[in-house]
């Protein structure tokens, strides 16, 4: 049998979700001072290592946007057309930690959370490295399999990702 949420609670509900999906992590420059971001390093000339990370809030699907988009700017800043995926790896990093005594509080961009000891939490930051290569099909010419227009990557991804403002 269904359960009917009554509006207090749903709105409430609603209002939590999207406190929490303004959490996410941005489409920024991975750093020091960042919570996750993107970064890419040149391996050859041709050949570039992208990786990208988020923090809790974040969703493994975002994550891979970030590095399609990230892949695709990069080739396309190193005149190539287009890119293929070479191989991947999944860098989730996953932390268990106990609140102390009280009441601890996490302010996340003005957003506070309050937990009532003893709360055991598990921490799950998505991440993936990828190695991907550019190159520039002649004109005509089939493109092989699991490979990317970075033009195409940039207006479809480009357009729906979250940047800092």
């Amino acid at each position: 049998m269904a359960r009917i949420i009554g509006k207090g609670r749903f709105l409430g509900a609603l209002l939590a979700a999207s406190l929490l999906a303004g959490c996410q992590t941005a489409y920024q420059e991975e750093g020091f001072w960042t919570d996750g971001g993107v970064s890419a390093q040149q391996v050859t000339s041709d050949t570039f290592r992208i990786t990208a990370r988020g923090n809790e809030f974040t969703e493994q699907s975002t994550i891979s946007d970030y590095v399609l988009l990230k892949s695709a700017e990069t080739v396309k800043a190193a005149g190539f057309s287009h890119f293929g995926i070479v191989s991947g790896q999944d860098i989730t990093s996953q932390n268990t930690y106990q609140t102390s005594p009280g009441t601890f509080e996490v302010s996340k961009k003005g957003k506070v959370v309050t937990f009532q000891p003893p709360t055991y939490a598990t921490s799950i930051r998505p991440g993936q490295q990828t190695i991907v290569q550019g190159f520039n099909p002649p004109p005509g010419e089939a493109l092989p399999p699991g490979t990317y227009s970075a033009d195409e990557i940039i207006r479809f991804i480009g357009s729906r990702v979250e940047r800092p403002s």
